[in-house]
């Protein structure tokens, strides 16, 4: 099974699977459904799996979800914190603060 997401402005509004037999599945969503279809990697490390509201990035070929927080950053495939979350305990971003607070 190979997965495609349809785009609207790059952004994601569909994922569906296509059989392995379908030779362009790309082109048979577009046949099918009409719009534009980008496939999208489930066992891939080096990509991001895309789901609804996903942008698609054309220059990676890849996707990233929408951003979580104004400050976060984007980088190594992943949203990014200001500082990294510390590793014992219970947190939560606080972007009031920029800062992780104890829960």
């Amino acid at each position: 099974m190979a997965y495609y997401a349809q785009l609207v402005d790059d952004i994601v509004t569909e994922v569906i699977g296509v059989s392995d037999e379908v030779v362009d599945g790309a082109q048979f969503a577009h046949d099918l459904l009409g719009g534009i279809w980008v496939q999208t990697f489930m066992d891939n490390p080096d990509k991001t799996y895309a789901g609804i509201g996903y942008e698609y990035l054309p220059a990676t070929q890849n996707f990233r979800p929408q951003q979580p927080y104004p400050s976060w950053t984007w980088a190594n495939n992943t949203w990014n914190p200001r500082t990294p979350m510390p590793s014992e305990g219970k947190w939560s971003w606080n972007e009031a603060e920029l800062a992780w607070v104890a829960i």
